[in-house]
């Protein structure tokens, strides 16, 4: 049986993934900041992307998400293993978009590969990466400007 304490963690944890997913989609860059510590690291380069911190990550996602005219990242299907103040996590995204300059619909699969810690203000994630699992649609990922 889950204490209400894990039952607790497990619902905030959850959340920070549908807050990630809804800053992003949303353009809301800034609320990264209450998704991710400050010295987080976040690694996107299975996917095209780069590995950065949290201020440059949102720099790219910026730029790179300008490039498509519409998406959803669409979570499902984590498994958190809490650990006192900290947890681990994977969980799928599927996630549809469709490029500005011409339409052309693509699809990504990943994994997004997660640790958590408890802050004061809450659950935060620390590190993220994004394990690919497929890109259909695109022969590569779109290159983003400088």
């Amino acid at each position: 049986m889950l204490s209400q304490q894990e039952i607790s963690d497990r619902i905030e944890i959850q959340e920070l993934l549908i807050d990630y997913s809804h800053a992003l989609d949303f353009r809301k860059f800034e609320e990264f900041d209450n998704i991710f510590t400050p010295d987080a690291v976040i690694d996107y380069t299975e996917m095209g992307g780069p590995r950065g911190d949290l201020q440059s990550t949102k720099a790219y996602l910026a730029k790179a998400m300008n490039l498509m005219g519409s998406y959803q990242h669409m979570v499902a299907t984590s498994k958190v293993t809490l650990d006192g103040d900290t947890a681990t996590g994977r969980t799928i995204c599927h996630n549809p978009m469709t490029l500005k300059k011409d339409n052309r619909l693509f699809w990504c699969g990943l994994w997004y590969k997660d640790t958590f810690v408890r802050t004061p203000e809450g659950w935060r994630i620390s590190d993220r990466y994004e394990e690919r699992c497929y890109m259909h649609g695109l022969d590569e990922a779109p290159v983003v400007p400088s």
